[in-house]
C-alpha cells in the first residue's frame, strides 16, 4: 500500500537525552508521522469518518511525549511513539515516525540531531 497520511512538524518539549543537563531541563522536539493508510474509501465517499483522524493522532502523541517521564534515547522514544500510533486506530497499517532534537547539545553547529523509524502492524 502507498497511501500515506503525512504530519509533519509537530513540536513539543519534552524530557529526553543522556548527559545530566539534560535530566534537569526539557528541550523542544520537533515530531513528523508517517502513517499507511488505506485512503481509498475516504477519497472516494469524501466523509471524515472513512480516514484516521489526525488530530486525535498527534493529541496522542503529544500527550505521551509531555505527560510521560524522562527518555533516555530518542530511539526509544521514537519506539514508544510508533507502539502508541500502531494502537490508535486499526485502519493505521504502519508508521514512520522521525524525532529531532531541535537544540542538540553539542559543540558543533548543528541545525538538528534526530531518528527514523519504520514500523508495521
Amino acid at each position: 500500500m502507498s497511501d500515506a497520511i503525512e504530519l509533519h512538524g509537530l513540536r513539543v518539549v519534552a524530557s529526553v537525552g543522556a548527559l545530566p543537563e539534560e535530566h534537569e531541563r526539557r528541550q523542544p522536539l520537533e515530531i513528523d508521522l508517517d502513517l499507511v493508510v488505506d485512503l481509498a474509501a475516504a477519497g472516494a465517499s469524501d466523509v471524515l469518518a472513512d480516514t484516521v483522524d489526525y488530530g486525535l493522532v498527534c493529541q496522542r502523541v503529544e500527550d505521551l511525549i509531555v505527560g510521560g517521564t524522562h527518555t533516555v534515547l530518542l530511539e526509544a522514544l521514537a519506539e514508544k511513539i510508533a507502539k502508541r500510533v500502531l494502537g490508535l486506530d486499526e485502519r493505521i497499517a504502519g508508521v514512520t515516525v522521525a524525532v529531532r532534537k531541535l537544540r542538540p547539545p553539542v559543540p558543533q553547529d548543528l541545525t538538528t540531531s534526530g531518528v527514523r523509524i519504520s514500523r508495521r502492524r
